[in-house]
């Protein structure tokens, strides 16, 4: 019993050690961008906007955010199934459905593309246990497949891409997951050369779900992680980039945006509307 104590509390103060670290880390190596305190806002920079990964836990969550902006018109949603906040929005006048089943195919959105100013793209799956070329296929193939569907139907800003890559992402990095996001990051910028779209790829850290879907053990990583802007609220993530789409002259396409940015940035979003 003492050894089963003694290694427990090895455990415990090694976490609480890794913890520190990683919010030491955070706090020294993220927030590069700062919000201009004066904007140049475009009012109609978020009235059209599609979400793609909205039954996910960061979809779910990026849909929160464009369904309850008060800036956003409609919302398209993009999707393989429903889920309860789909179903409960669907009796509104604000959210239009689109089942999706192949998504490097969208010539059924051809007449819809043409509105859209700004898409949340939190479509992505989990690189443990899954096959590498099936993984490439979701985190670069759909997106790059998208991208170019939308840029034959409309190039004309206000458009901006809002890929969410997370935190580790980067095309020098070692694991394949990650070069996969960074190589995706960087097509479709370079797709968005020329044109009236921006992109970005949010390298976010640990996104909390929304308080419909977030459990107990999800509150507690946010508390522990929130010293080192290590944690950002999926609603918030949504916010940061309705925030940036609508600040259309601040940050050019291809900007890579962290987790502390992503706070900066909603954090200006909420102090334009208090009341979201």
């Amino acid at each position: 019993m003492k050894l089963v104590k003694r290694l427990a509390k090895i455990l415990i103060g090694g976490l609480i050690v890794l913890i520190g670290a990683v919010n030491l880390w955070g706090a020294l190596t993220m927030g590069t961008l700062v919000p201009a305190a004066n904007p140049e806002l475009d009012p109609t920079a978020n009235r059209v906007v599609m979400v793609f990964g909205a039954t996910g836990s960061v979809g779910d969550a990026l849909l929160k955010a464009a369904l309850n902006a008060s800036e956003v018109h409609t919302v398209h949603v993009v999707t393989r199934r429903t889920s309860p906040r789909i179903d409960a929005a669907l009796d509104g006048d604000k959210l239009v459905l689109h089942m999706q089943s192949d998504f490097t195919d969208y010539s059924a959105l051809a007449e819809v593309l043409p509105e859209v100013n700004t898409v949340l793209w939190g479509l992505g799956t989990t690189s443990i246990g899954m096959d590498p070329d099936t993984y490439t296929r979701i985190h670069v193939d759909f997106p790059v497949a998208f991208v170019s569907a939308w840029l034959e139907a409309r190039t004309e800003a206000p458009m901006a891409f809002h890929y969410v890559t997370g935190i580790g992402t980067g095309e020098d990095e070692s694991a394949r997951w990650a070069q996969d996001k960074g190589r995706a990051e960087r097509l479709v910028a370079e797709m968005a050369e020329g044109t009236g779209l921006r992109t970005f790829g949010h390298r976010s850290a640990y996104i909390r779900p929304t308080s419909e879907q977030a459990s107990a053990a999800a509150y507690i990583a946010e508390w522990l992680l929130w010293p080192g802007d290590q944690v950002i609220r999926g609603t918030a993530l949504g916010q940061a980039m309705l925030e940036i789409s609508a600040r259309t002259t601040e940050l050019k396409n291809g900007t890579l945006i962290d987790n502390a940015d992503a706070i900066a940035y909603a954090k200006a979003y909420q102090e334009r509307h208090p009341d979201e």
